[in-house]
């Protein structure tokens, strides 16, 4: 598989993975899955991953394989599975190293107005996924996306994850997918993150995983170019959103059910 087409219009692609790279086989093997439920619905994968969780809760949070151990990981998903890979960085000393075994460099969103790191990403001419900073307004993301592209990305991509409402709370206005178009990035969704539950758990972050469903079908039927739906073989054993990540199992009847209310939309524009 190849990156998506990003130009308007074009087919709905997915980003997904585990929240965090928490060893090879159980990366690999889903990433082979995903590989697997994607060519059946000719669907383009972009295979996510974080070799490092560094915006922890707690101290004592696993914060995944690492930056050597994980780029091993995810260049070998690239070359052996030939997905285009993603992953995130938190340094802009991160970013020309990353670049290296990734198509796609995300900065994280509590970091999305960080000129050094936007910079950094940009200069590498990787893609570059910029989430939207739950402190922000969709209207502000649209010079996040100008500060990226002055600084060389030749494409960015914008990606709603919630807003904060109130103390460990996050909603969705979609009204946010609409506004950011203005700034001819292409749109994505977060399935996932947007459940979560900030700091909900005292120590970590709670979430509500039946939310996923209904927040992404009205997603999709706004209009967006992209699912991002983090998923993990086992959730409640992951090491980091156990209660926000979808089940592998589960992802090919969430994944229909998106694309046929999206071809639906189209049917209307």
């Amino acid at each position: 598989m190849r990156l998506p087409d990003f130009t308007p219009g074009a087919p709905l692609f997915l980003i997904s993975g585990p929240c965090a790279l928490e060893s090879r086989d159980m990366a690999y093997s889903t990433a082979e899955t995903l590989k697997e439920l994607c060519l059946k619905r000719d669907l383009p994968l972009i295979f996510k991953g974080s070799f490092d969780k560094a915006n922890r809760t707690s101290f004592t949070g696993a914060r995944g394989a690492g930056m050597e151990a994980g780029l091993k990981i995810l260049s070998e998903i690239r070359t052996q599975l030939q997905l285009p890979v993603l992953t995130d960085i938190h340094t802009a000393e991160q970013a020309k190293l990353v670049s290296e075994s990734v198509d796609i460099i995300q900065i994280p969103a509590f970091l999305c107005r960080q000129t050094d790191i936007i910079t950094a990403a940009a200069e590498t001419g990787r893609v570059l996924n910029i989430k939207k900073g739950q402190f922000l307004s969709p209207q502000e993301m649209l010079p996040v996306a100008e500060k990226a592209k002055s600084a060389g990305a030749k494409q960015v991509l914008l990606t709603e994850r919630g807003a904060s409402f109130g103390y460990n709370n996050l909603v969705s206005d979609m009204r946010s997918l609409v506004i950011m178009r203005d700034s001819g990035c292409p749109i994505i969704y977060d399935a996932t993150h947007s459940v979560q539950l900030p700091g909900g758990r005292g120590d970590s972050s709670g979430g509500e995983r039946t939310m996923i469903p209904p927040l992404l079908r009205a997603a999709v039927a706004v209009g967006i170019n992209g699912l991002f739906i983090e998923t993990h073989p086992t959730p409640e054993k992951a090491i980091s959103d156990r209660e926000t990540q979808w089940e592998l199992s589960q992802m090919g009847s969430l994944l229909d059910s998106a694309l046929a209310l999206d071809k639906t939309r189209r049917e209307f524009v």
